[in-house]
């Protein structure tokens, strides 16, 4: 297993790109300062073209899903609900309580939210958009001014926020 990572520019700050034999196993909006070197492995710029383009894609709107290997590490129940979220469309949000009832744990929400902070994926696997019962704009460990600025992205033609 052979850890590299890059660092792309947005418009949301670094994104820090993490991928392990190919595959994608952390995507944070953080430097990589932030994380043991062990888990981010050399910087490098091989191997990143795809998520790269990708990202840069979603970012200028053109792009409202994502093709890449994904590799995220996690519990089973993690794991349900960050597939969970890729299933949310583009564009659209789900309430923590609306994933917890889609992965089988209608009483889960606060065990949803838990699991949606620890999603190592960020913008691949679509956290941001998830939101509070009542429409409100909360949790999100990139920052509440990230996940409004992807929402509106996302929905610049038909704005919820």
């Amino acid at each position: 297993m052979s850890r590299t990572h890059t660092v792309v520019p947005s418009p949301i700050g670094p994104l820090t790109v993490v991928q392990e034999d190919g595959a994608l196993v952390r995507l944070a909006m953080s430097p990589p300062g932030r994380f043991a070197d062990a888990e981010v492995g050399e910087r490098s710029g091989e191997g990143f073209a795809d998520v790269v383009r990708q990202l840069g894609e979603y970012l200028a709107g053109e792009r409202t899903a994502f093709d890449l290997p994904l590799r995220p590490v996690g519990s089973d129940f993690e794991l349900a609900v960050w597939e969970q979220l890729t299933r949310i469309p583009y564009g659209e949000t789900r309430s923590y309580g609306a994933v917890a009832r889609a992965v089988g744990e209608p009483g889960g929400a606060q065990a949803v939210g838990a699991a949606n902070g620890r999603n190592p994926l960020a913008i691949v696997v679509p956290c941001h958009r998830v939101i509070g019962a009542d429409g409100s704009l909360v949790g999100f460990g990139g920052g509440l001014a990230r996940k409004r600025f992807l929402l509106d992205l996302e929905q610049r033609d038909h704005r919820l926020f």
